[in-house]
């Protein structure tokens, strides 16, 4: 196992213990922390893949996500199965709106500017096609929404909703991580890397420039649309309120460039930072939004590249990871 594959099972083990140690009985609003920081750690590490490492700035990912939940739940509903039977549909419907807007994108060789005023546009532009079709989204007021999830055991009752709900976006965490470190270790993340620093000279040396922004779209979108349904199952219901760009976008942006571009546990940190930050800050009432940006704007001028980056820096100055490469090698 090299480096980054031992990172990997550490936060795994990380994401098995969080439960055990935090989901005490009655402490059902710590539980909803965590998950809210797996739910936003899946959708900023989307973002990192097709932002970060092709310049696509999807500003549609509230959307994105809102198409992923109204597909699982109707297509549930009108189908009479469970939601866990439909989350795949929602996920590649999503996958194949973020497929048309790539292509469209990359052939029309748009500008990551160009790009991210389109797709805000179609954020805009789907949440309110959603309120509009109240007859079959329940518009303004929404869906209820809460049967992804398993009942507790009679043998196992500590195993809980919260504790079901977490383990299952830690999977789908673990899984995207593990796709992103196989991406920029094959011949996919060398071509993420040229499209990033010269589309011009890629295309000059025969890359297929579209198909690697249309793989990078689709893996973002698919795992976004997947990620959506569990919004509604933690608020028990799904409403276009829940997928504004505010809520969604504004805050994946501020995590990821928090945590880290192109870095592999940059969007973690980023997520569990932010939320952590916005969660604290609750009981300062009307103050809350002031001091938030204070602190934005304090961690944008002393992590300019990112949390992680700063803190890897550090590593590699006082030689702490290559010690532990030298050690694991070793072993």
């Amino acid at each position: 196992m090299n480096w980054d594959s031992h990172r990997l099972a550490i936060v795994a083990l990380v994401l098995v213990l969080i439960p055990p140690s935090f989901f005490a009985p009655g402490a059902g609003y710590i539980a909803r922390i965590f998950i809210l920081m797996a739910l936003y750690a899946i959708l900023t590490t989307a973002l990192n893949i097709v932002f970060g490492h092709t310049d696509q700035l999807l500003l549609f990912t509230g959307a994105v996500a809102a198409i992923g939940a109204y597909t699982t739940a109707l297509g549930a509903q009108w189908l009479g199965v469970s939601p866990w039977l439909t989350l795949l549909l929602g996920a590649s419907f999503a996958g194949i709106v973020g497929i048309v807007v790539t292509y469209v994108a990359a052939i029309r060789d748009l500008t990551v500017i160009v790009i991210s005023i389109l797709t805000l546009a179609l954020q805009f532009s789907l949440i309110e096609l959603i309120n509009s079709l109240r007859d079959i989204t329940g518009g303004v007021t929404g869906l209820m929404f809460n049967e992804l999830r398993i009942r507790p055991l009679e043998n196992l009752p500590w195993f809980t909703e919260d504790i079901v709900l977490f383990y299952t976006l830690s999977a789908i965490l673990l899984a995207l991580l593990a796709l992103y470190q196989y991406l920029l270790n094959s011949k996919y993340g060398l071509a993420f890397e040229m499209i990033r620093q010269d589309e011009t000279a890629a295309k000059s040396i025969g890359l297929n420039v579209v198909k690697y922004k249309v793989i990078a779209g689709f893996i973002a979108t698919f795992a976004i649309g997947l990620t959506g349904p569990f919004f509604g199952q933690l608020s028990g219901f799904i409403g276009p309120g829940t997928f504004t760009f505010n809520n969604i976008d504004v805050m994946i942006l501020i995590m990821l460039i928090v945590g880290g571009l192109r870095t592999m546990y940059g969007p973690l940190i980023g997520a569990a930072l932010i939320i952590y930050l916005n969660e604290q800050l609750r009981n300062f009432a009307e103050y809350r939004s002031i001091l938030f940006g204070l602190l934005l704007m304090a961690l944008f001028l002393y992590f300019r590249q990112g949390v992680v980056p700063f803190s890897e820096k550090c590593l590699d100055k006082y030689g702490v990871r290559r010690r532990a490469t030298e050690l694991l090698a070793r072993s």
